[in-house]
């Protein structure tokens, strides 16, 4: 579930629109086929983790304009007799999907949508959009859990990602790549996602001394308290909170965790995990926090920092050095006067597209790795199909899956990466080939377009 309204047909682009007047003009009959996929792989990225496609389906589901859309739209200057098959409008299509939490590769559907001309146009701009942001968080939430190395990761996102619909988004793609919970309550409410949380600064400079802030927060919440020790001196705020613990301790309270937010984390972890255990508080967790991401976190774990768990906000919920997908959507079958699907496709330099109703096919090595992937006709068997029909006749068809459940088979996939791709550089992408009877089609198909454009221009 989304926090912002999402069933708004007015999410799209104007385009959309104004080419679905043309479409309704003349080739209102008209049925397509659109592909929605990636382009090319960021910088240091060797494979992406598809999420988004939850959103995207109730969209489809949802998809209707309202009297006030129609309103809003006839000021726009559209016709009334468009207007009035819009207001009839519902997605009666058909979408084949990858499920969320499957590891992808460049120029592979991800989603494949069949349907009216109009329907499917309409659907693109949504699309683009879920399946950009939340795939691009869950790619780079799944770096920053494989750099942790089986400690736990936290998202502390809310505050800077890029408005609060992104937010929740953010959250929910992260616990799909592994996290292991988040602050942000709504999203805890909606996903079912583990509510985490410590304590800011403020509340310390809010006491006279730290000592009675950590007094006063144990005293709240005394089964599961996290005291924040670096808001002056780290080492004396470590002290502090080994002070107090003693005295919960002997009440029957055990402190569960200590903060490290600033400075040298490497340094003062160990400094911290000394001092704890000296004190026999070995069972007292170190979270780090602080502008972290997976470059930093590898670099803490290989130089032994004893850190326990990792709260991440900013550069995992913006993706701060990859934050966008180069998702596109794109048609590849269109139909004739006659009914027929004829594959069409994108011939522009350095922007070629794949055309006919396509699958995507993995065969993984004796060691269960993904070995490479094919792209080809649906009628292809080239591997195990990644494709799942999710929608038919404009319904939902597939059993609704569990947020835990994306999330095995994330980590599933994941798994599936060996080491070399599972790297942070980004060097070793998974092989995608393009299979036979596919590039048979591309080579037939692209000596007609092109005879067919030059006719056209002759005669013209």
């Amino acid at each position: 579930m989304s926090y912002l309204r999402t069933d708004s047909s007015l999410l799209v682009d104007l385009y959309e629109l104004t080419m679905a007047q043309s479409y309704f003009n003349h080739r209102v009959k008209a049925q397509a086929t659109f592909d929605l996929f990636a382009r090319d792989l960021p910088k240091n990225r060797s494979y992406f983790l598809f999420a988004g496609l939850e959103d995207a389906l109730r969209f489809l589901k949802n998809l209707k304009f309202s009297q006030e859309d129609l309103d809003y739209l006839e000021r726009l200057g559209f016709s009334e007799d468009f207007l009035t098959y819009l207001g009839k409008l519902r997605f009666h299509g058909e979408v084949w999907a990858m499920p969320e939490g499957t590891v992808f590769f460049p120029n592979e559907p991800v989603i494949r949508i069949t349907g009216s001309l109009i329907e499917t146009q309409i659907a693109e701009s949504f699309l683009l959009n879920s399946v950009n942001l939340s795939t691009m968080i869950a790619t780079k939430a799944s770096r920053i859990v494989m750099a942790a190395q089986g400690k736990g990761v936290y998202d502390f996102s809310l505050r800077r990602t890029h408005g609060v619909d992104a937010s929740i988004k953010a959250a929910r793609s992260a616990f799909i790549a592994g996290f292991r919970g988040t602050s942000n309550v709504l999203a805890s409410k909606l996903y079912g996602i583990p509510a985490v949380g410590t304590m800011a600064h403020s509340f310390v400079m809010s006491f006279a001394k730290e000592k009675e802030a950590f007094r006063a927060i144990f005293g709240t919440f005394p089964e599961k308290c996290t005291l924040l020790v670096d808001t002056y001196d780290t080492r004396e705020g470590i002290l502090n909170a080994i002070r107090v613990a003693k005295e919960f301790k002997a009440k029957g309270h055990l402190l569960k965790g200590i903060r490290l937010d600033s400075g040298n984390i490497l340094k003062l972890s160990k400094m911290a995990r000394e001092m704890l255990d000296v004190e026999d508080f070995r069972e007292v967790r170190i979270l780090a926090s602080g502008d972290l991401d997976e470059y930093k976190i590898k670099q803490l774990i290989d130089g032994g920092a004893k850190v326990d768990d990792f709260g991440v906000g900013t550069k995992m919920g913006v993706s701060d050095d990859s934050p966008s997908v180069d998702v596109i959507y794109k048609i590849s079958e269109v139909s004739n006067q006659d009914g027929i699907f004829l594959p069409t496709m994108k011939l522009s330099e350095g922007k070629v597209t794949l055309p006919g109703r396509k699958q995507v096919f993995r065969t993984f090595d004796k060691k269960g790795f993904i070995k490479k992937d094919v792209i080809g006709l649906e009628t292809e068997n080239l591997g195990e199909p990644l494709l799942k029909r999710v929608m038919q006749a404009g319904e939902v068809v597939y059993a609704p899956i569990s947020l835990p459940t994306i999330r095995e088979t994330a980590a599933k996939n994941l798994h599936a990466l060996n080491r070399a791709i599972r790297g942070l550089e980004g060097n070793n992408p998974v092989p995608v080939l393009i299979s036979p009877g596919l590039t048979k089609m591309i080579k037939g198909l692209a000596r007609e377009l092109k005879k067919r454009q030059t006719r056209v221009s002759k005669k013209t």
